[in-house]
Parts: structure tokens; sequence; C-alpha cells
């Protein structure tokens, strides 16, 4: 990858001046090819250029962010977030940012979301082109899981995906067997990091061995030996590709 191809959408013209002499000043490895100051405009730039990256501030006139996104609807390109305002943080993560940055910008958080990007991209690309391999080999380990009689014993091998459900975990196994377990994702998270499983989703925990392929898009999703498909929060990503090399 040579240079992120990027867009600036901030409808604050004194906003948009300072992150591109930031972004030209301290982030090499970005291209700007276009600036907007509404949503129509932004979808203009979006639809005639293939775009690596768009820092999008949350509040425009006739709308926001995240009816932009909407209806954008399937992309390849990573978001940054950029706005004063703290409590849209949790939205950010649900519409797949890749980073969010509070105004005032920070040059060392803006830096560290332009490089963020960038080694999502580099690792997306290598994956393309057929070059990662996984760093893990299968475990042999076993878990428990607590049942009305007792406990029952599971491969660790065998569980394709946990699934959130509450203050349950659904565990989905590799003959098409589900269990539900009165522990919380974080529990499993916590018991299984360590055995080639990785969070992908604030819902989803993932065996790494199961992964078939991996699928840029609107946040990106990993498939499965089963067929079954899962996304990837941008922000998981990065630890996600860790895993392979």
């Amino acid at each position: 990858m040579e240079t992120l191809r990027t867009i600036i959408v901030e409808d604050e013209k004194i906003s948009r001046e300072i992150l591109k002499n930031y972004l030209a000043k301290y982030c090499p490895k970005v291209t700007l090819v276009g600036e907007a100051s509404t949503i129509e405009e932004a979808l203009v730039l979006i639809r005639n250029n293939e775009l690596d990256l768009v820092f999008l501030d949350v509040e425009m006139p006739y709308g926001n962010a995240f009816d932009l996104l909407d209806r954008v609807g399937d992309v390849s390109f990573e978001t940054v977030f950029v706005t004063a305002y703290s409590e849209y943080a949790m939205d950010a993560l649900n519409q797949h940012a890749a980073f969010y940055v509070l105004k005032p910008i920070s040059i060392d958080d803006l830096i560290k979301a332009v490089d963020y990007v960038v080694a999502i991209k580099e690792k997306e690309e290598r994956l393309g082109n057929g070059l990662l391999k996984t760093t893990l080999e299968v475990a042999g380990c076993k878990i428990t899981i607590p049942t009305l009689q007792g406990f029952e014993v599971l491969e660790i091998a065998a569980i394709l995906y946990c699934k959130a459900a509450d203050n349950y975990t659904e565990i989905f196994l590799k003959n098409n067997v589900k269990k539900l377990v009165s522990k919380t994702l974080k529990y499993f998270e916590d018991a299984l990091i360590s055995n080639n499983f990785v969070r992908v989703h604030k819902s989803f925990l993932v065996n790494v061995n199961a992964i078939t392929a991996y699928n840029k898009g609107k946040g990106g999703s990993v498939t499965l030996v089963n067929g079954k498909e899962i996304s990837v929060a941008a922000s998981k990503k990065g630890t996600l590709l860790s895993f392979f090399k």
C-alpha cells in the first residue's frame, strides 16, 4: 500500500483546515483527495473515488455521520470520527468506526488513528494476496461449563464461536450443537483468550482456527468453517489480524 486515499467530511471550514494541515504535516501516509462540508457533497466524493479512509464529523447540517454511513451502505474504507461530543463514542463503535478523535484534535491521537488504519490496510492487502497464514496451532485443551447437574467438559478446539446473550453465552460447536451457559461472554473471553480465541465484536468471540475467510466491506467480517459469517468491529481488526502473518 502506498498511501491512504482520504477525504475529510466536516462542515466547519476552520476545522477542515486544521485537520488538513495536521495530516499534511504529521501523516505522510495520507493522500487527501477531497473535502466535503455536507452529507450530499460527501456522498459524491465517496461514490466517485476508491477511498481507504474517511475523516467524518458527527454533527453536520441536515443530518449526521450515521445518516451518511447508512446511505453509503457497504464500503471498504475505514472511518475515523472527529467530533467535540464524546457521548457519540458508543455509536461510533456500533457503526464500526476505526478510531474516535475528540476536538480539539490531539496530534498524537490523530497519528495513532492513521497508524491504526495503515496497519489494517496493509494486512488486508497481504491477506488479499494470499500471503497470510495463522501463527497458531489447534489447542488440545478442555474447558468446563456449568450445567444443572454439575458441569460438562468441552474440547476447546471443537468450539467455533461464542455469542453474547445478555448475561448468558451461546457456545456453537463443530458438530452443530449449541450450548447455553449462564456465564457472560467476558468470562469466556478471559478463559479462552490464550487458546486462539479473539473478540471480534461486542457480541462475538471466535476461534481463530475456525476462520476460513476474511471479508472486507462495511466493518469487515470473517467466515467460519460452518459457513457462518460474523461481523468484525473496526476497533477489533488489528487484534484479529495480529493472529496472522
